[in-house]
C-alpha cells in the first residue's frame, strides 16, 4: 500500500462559482484532511489548462466538466472520472434584460453576440443545434467574453455578468454564480437553465461537473484517491444538512457580494448533489462528445469511471 503524498493541489477552473462547489467546500471545510489529505485549491483556467496539468502531474485532482477531459487525454487516455460533483450540465443562458427575452424561448438568442469559455461553449453550440438554430444562418456569434481570465482573480460567471453589464455581450453561457449576479444588477435574465430542463430534453445529459484524476496517479495512490472520493461525499452531505456551511467555505476566496449569494444558490442546486456516474449518465455524455467532434468513437463506462470507487458513492 503506498502512502498519500503530504500536499496535494485540486484545481479548478472557475472558482467563485457554484460549479465545483463541493470540492471547494471540502477543502475549505477541512473535509479532505479529515480524511488524511492536505489538499490546496488552485484555479486553473480555462478548463484545457485545467486538464493539461493534471496531465503533466503538476496537481493531483481537477474538478472541472466531464466532456473536457479530452482536452488533454485524447480519447480519453489516461484519465478518469472518481465521481460526480453534481449531476446534468451545469450553465445557463443569460441574456441582456431588455430583450425581455422569456424563460425557454432559445430562439431569442439569433443576431446576438453570446459569451462563452472555451469547453463550455461546446454545450451552448450543442444546444443551439439541437434546437434547430444554426449560428451562421441565424446570426449567432458565440465568443470569448472580454477580460476574462485576465488578472489573478478573475473568474469567468461573475466577469461574463460584468460584461454584459457594461454592454460588451448581449448575454454569455456561464454558471450560476454569473447569472444570479446578471440577475441582481437588473443587466440580464435568465433564458436557459439546461440543468432544469430548459432546451431540448436531451441537453441536460450533454455533461456534468466531475473529480477527475490521471490514470497515473490512481495506480500510484489509489488511497488518496478513495479518500477524495470520501471527502466529496461527505462534503455533498453535509451541505445538504446544514446549507449554512456554504458562507463558511467562502471565506478568504469569494468577494462579499459572492459570499452572501452562495448559500441560495447551493440550496437551489442540492438536489443535484449526487456522486453516482450512471452508465445513462455515460452514454449521454458519449453522445454529446461525438456528436461535437471531441472524440472520434464513444468511450466505454469502464474506461470512464474509475469503478473501483464506485462503492464509495453510497
Amino acid at each position: 500500500m503506498s502512502t498519500p503524498q503530504a500536499s496535494m493541489v485540486l484545481a479548478v477552473p472557475d472558482l467563485i462559482s457554484t460549479s465545483y462547489f463541493p470540492t471547494v467546500a471540502a477543502v475549505q471545510l477541512g473535509v479532505f484532511q479529515e480524511e488524511g489529505l492536505d489538499v490546496r485549491l488552485e484555479r486553473i483556467s480555462p478548463v484545457d489548462r485545467c486538464m493539461e496539468a493534471l496531465r503533466d502531474g503538476s496537481i493531483q485532482f481537477a474538478a472541472a466538466s466531464a466532456h473536457a477531459l479530452p482536452a488533454a487525454f485524447p480519447e480519453w487516455k489516461g484519465a478518469r472520472l472518481l465521481a460526480a460533483l453534481s449531476q446534468n450540465m451545469y450553465w445557463f443562458l443569460v441574456l441582456r434584460k431588455n430583450l425581455q427575452a422569456k424563460k425557454g424561448d432559445i430562439s431569442a438568442v439569433k443576431g446576438l453576440h453570446i459569451g462563452a469559455a472555451p469547453w463550455v461553449d461546446a454545450g451552448l453550440k450543442k444546444l443551439l443545434a439541437d434546437a434547430g438554430i444554426d449560428e451562421e444562418r441565424d446570426g449567432v456569434k458565440i465568443g470569448p467574453v472580454p477580460g476574462a481570465f485576465l488578472g489573478d482573480n478573475m473568474n469567468f460567471g461573475v466577469a461574463a455578468a460584468k460584461a454584459l453589464e457594461a454592454g460588451l455581450i448581449d448575454g454569455f453561457w456561464a454558471n450560476g454564480m454569473g447569472a444570479e449576479v446578471a440577475v441582481r444588477s437588473g443587466a440580464g435574465d435568465v433564458v436557459i437553465d439546461a440543468r432544469r430542463g430548459d432546451g431540448p430534453p436531451q441537453a441536460k445529459g450533454y455533461t456534468f461537473a466531475a473529480l477527475v484524476a490521471s490514470d497515473a496517479f490512481i495506480q500510484a495512490q489509489p488511497e488518496a484517491a478513495a479518500a477524495a472520493v470520501r471527502a466529496l461525499v461527505k462534503t455533498q452531505q453535509r451541505l445538504k444538512a446544514d446549507p449554512g456551511l456554504a458562507p463558511k467555505a467562502t471565506q478568504g476566496i469569494f468577494p462579499d457580494e459572492q459570499t452572501a449569494l452562495i448559500q441560495a444558490l447551493i440550496v437551489r442546486d442540492l438536489p443535484f448533489y449526487s456522486p453516482d456516474i450512471s452508465r445513462q449518465t455515460i452514454q449521454s455524455l458519449n453522445d454529446f462528445q461525438t456528436a461535437m467532434g471531441l472524440v472520434a468513437m464513444p468511450i466505454a463506462y469502464e474506461d470512464a469511471v474509475a469503478t473501483q470507487f464506485a462503492h464509495l458513492w453510497s
